[in-house]
């Protein structure tokens, strides 16, 4: 039988489980890495589109993060008006497997639990 990731005693924070949790929690982060993993290279103004929901605030707050946790790369032209760029890093295309899962499972318990929103 398999070993639990957050074994008795220690505290969720200090496992691996807690880890990748505080670096793709929140409401937004993971449809951010979502969008970069299927457009490759976007800017910010084309992921406010893409996700509707999200002030520009937020989402620079969360582009500010996952560029912090080496998930996103952010890169700045020298121009007039400014344009940056982000894409997913080595590290952040690395993380996709785990929500290809996520979204393999949602697919197939989906028609079990009607009435919920598909992503």
């Amino acid at each position: 039988m398999r070993e639990t990731c957050v074994p008795t005693g220690v505290a969720l924070k200090d496992t691996g489980f807690g880890y990748t949790l505080s670096l793709v929690s929140g409401k937004y982060k993971m449809v951010i890495l979502y969008w970069l993993s299927e457009n490759k290279v976007m800017r910010h103004n084309e992921l406010k589109r893409s996700i509707g929901t999200i002030s520009y605030k937020t989402l620079s707050v969360m582009l500010k993060e996952l560029e912090e946790h080496d998930l996103i790369l952010r890169k700045e032209y020298p121009q007039i008006p400014p344009k940056v760029e982000y894409s997913l890093s080595e590290r952040g295309k690395s993380i996709m497997p785990l929500l290809d899962m996520m979204c393999d499972w949602g697919e197939a318990n989906m028609a079990s639990a009607p009435g919920l929103l598909q992503c």
